[in-house]
């Protein structure tokens, strides 16, 4: 991909937003998508499946009473692009996505005034133990190192996949990192995807090859941006993420496929007392069959959970 065709995808990307969030399963992650809504997205942030519902006298009350009281919780979250958290209109920044829905729903139930602060991906976990933020979401996986720090309640199950330009068809889904020595992989800083790559950085080596390099890009537009311009070869996000991301022609990207599945949950402080509330407020959700609506509202049936977990062990 050359010249003209490369400054066309180019051109055409700068009508995407930044993908991801990821965080991923993000920090989990982002990657690219549309910047205002567009396909898929457009047609799903017209739907409101969320503004009828009544509050759960039952959920609330497993709220701290000073919650109870204050009536607000302040939301640190992250936004990327469709289908997981993005602005609907960039003029307004009207918020939309899967992290929105969920979170206003579950406030709904609660009774609660959602207090959303937009922050990037990699600060929104530190500033739970801080007391800045109450509640985090940016496609947050469950990992086993999160959990050392972190309390999740979890709400969908997405994971980390790969994607590479379309017309790179010497790379294959990945199965094993290995099938990655020699290549660069572009990827969110903090999100889960740097540290599982980083985790295994010997491996080539170690198995007798050129080992990949790593590019983690704080700004989620430039991941897309790099992969378009050759700078990268491999991008590593979430599934969901990705495979919104390839179903847009613009991008030019096409998905690899599931690398490692993770449940993805809203995060709170180790050890808050939110997590009950919010546990039975999500699983009233799937039981009346909000939860269903919400997830084939943006396609992503194929990520629903059964029950709504508190810090469960990392997917194996």
């Amino acid at each position: 991909m050359r010249s003209t065709t490369v400054r066309r995808r180019l051109l055409a990307a700068t009508a995407l937003l930044p993908v991801l969030a990821l965080a991923a399963c993000g920090p989990d992650p982002k990657i690219a998508g549309p910047a205002g809504a567009s396909g898929p997205a457009a047609t799903a942030v017209s739907q409101d499946v969320v503004s009828g519902l009544a509050k759960s006298d039952a959920a609330a009350a497993l709220l701290p009473e000073e919650v109870r009281k204050a009536g607000t919780l302040t939301f640190g979250a992250s936004f990327g692009s469709p289908p997981t958290a993005f602005y609907a209109d960039q003029a307004t920044k009207k918020p939309a996505g899967i992290d929105v829905d969920f979170t206003d729903a579950v406030a709904r139930l609660l009774g609660l005034t959602v207090q959303r602060q937009e922050a990037a991906f990699e600060t929104i976990l530190p500033a739970l133990d801080s007391g800045k933020f109450d509640v985090g979401t940016g496609n947050f996986g469950v990992t086993t190192a999160r959990l050392k720090t972190i309390d999740f309640v979890t709400y969908i199950d997405d994971g980390q996949g790969f994607a590479v330009r379309k017309d790179n068809q010497a790379v294959q889904p990945v199965t094993d990192l290995l099938q990655l020595c020699g290549l660069t992989i572009g990827t969110g800083a903090g999100t889960t995807f740097e540290t599982t790559l980083n985790a295994k950085r010997t491996a080539c080596t170690d198995a007798g090859k050129k080992p990949y390099e790593v590019k983690a890009f704080s700004d989620p537009g430039a991941v897309l941006t790099g992969l378009q311009q050759g700078r990268v070869d491999v991008l590593m996000s979430t599934i969901n993420g990705l495979r919104y991301q390839a179903a847009q022609e613009a991008s030019g990207t096409r998905f690899l496929g599931e690398f490692h599945r993770l449940d993805v949950g809203f995060a709170f402080k180790k050890g808050s007392k939110l997590t009950p509330a919010f546990q039975a407020a999500v699983n009233q959700l799937i039981k009346d069959g909000t939860y269903e609506r919400i997830l084939r509202k943006w396609g992503v049936a194929e990520s629903a959970i059964k029950e709504s977990l508190i810090s469960p062990p990392e997917h194996q």
